[in-house]
């Protein structure tokens, strides 16, 4: 089974890709959404006890447990020290689950993985890039967003240049879905039959 690592900062486009993918049939373990679960079980006493406030009735507020750990390094540490554990244990029987059905190909949908350093767990890493323009442009179209907000989000993100240069394949989302779905085509096509890490 080929393990692909999908990546890329905010904005990139990075959630449409993934939906590309499983669109093509692939098998997609998206990290955010373990999160959101997580949030709202398994992950919520932890964090209940750790940053008080931030949670009610038993889910996790998003917003509040933000402003606790945005610009603090430690209570950050503290957060990934909670969830990431239970999140790699959430892509571990994803991906026990898809060997035992006999899956080719699947995509592990990581926002962090080479921040983190779990591209150690895929056998190649796709990034999802844009130019900046676009890429800020799409950002501060969310609601709440500011540009300090983004500033201090980019900061915590390896450079888009970086992760270009660390990837096997970029996608480059700027130029509409149907480009980025030729390109999500031409990866799997790519790497069909290629043996592995748990082959």
């Amino acid at each position: 089974m080929f393990i692909l690592g999908l990546t890329g900062s905010i904005g990139m486009g990075k959630s449409v890709t993934a939906g590309l993918f499983a669109r093509c049939g692939i098998p997609v373990h998206d990290a955010d959404a373990a999160v959101h679960r997580l949030y709202s079980g398994e992950a919520a006493g932890a964090i209940a006890a750790a940053f008080p406030g931030v949670v009610t009735d038993g889910v996790v507020d998003r917003a509040a447990l933000g402003v606790a750990v945005l610009e603090d390094p430690a209570a950050l540490a503290r957060l990934e020290s909670i969830v990431h554990p239970l999140v790699h244990k959430s892509q571990s029987a994803f991906l026990a689950a898809a060997q035992a059905r006999g899956e080719p190909i699947v995509v592990l949908d990581i926002p962090l993985l080479l921040e983190t350093d779990a591209s150690g767990r895929v056998d190649a890493v796709v990034v999802v890039s844009a130019p900046l323009g676009v890429q800020r442009a799409r950002v501060l179209a969310r609601p709440g967003m500011t540009d300090a907000k983004l500033e201090a989000i980019l900061l915590k993100q390896m450079p888009d240049v970086e992760k270009r240069r660390r990837a096997h394949f970029v996608v480059d989302s700027s130029r509409g879905v149907d480009s980025a779905e030729r390109q999500v085509c031409g990866i799997l096509r790519a790497v069909a039959g290629l043996p592995g890490r748990r082959n």
